[in-house]
């Protein structure tokens, strides 16, 4: 019953692709081994340190992200309303 509806497996990324060498967990890691301890799952947080993930989310990110084009229709609305909604002139 039930079934899978037509779904394939997941494709899930080769977890061999990330490594932790030259990030921060690279320091953790050094840390462990003079204990004589590893992280086996240093591997699984790499991604956070690599590709698009690595640069920081600034406050001006967050503020301006969708500032472009938030203008651009805004400038289009006020264009819209002016021209076809003039407003009137001496009158209250």
């Amino acid at each position: 019953m039930g079934g899978d509806h037509g779904h394939s497996k997941m494709n899930l990324p080769d977890p061999k692709q990330w490594k932790w060498e030259g990030t921060p967990l690279e320091f953790t890691q050094q840390r462990l081994k003079a204990r004589g301890l590893t992280d086996p799952w240093a591997r699984n947080e790499a991604w956070r340190y690599q590709g698009g993930f690595a640069r920081a989310v600034t406050l001006s990110d967050v503020l301006l992200k969708g500032f472009k084009w938030g203008f651009a229709a805004f400038t289009v609305a006020l264009a819209v309303e002016y021209t076809l909604f003039p407003p009137k002139k001496g009158g209250h």
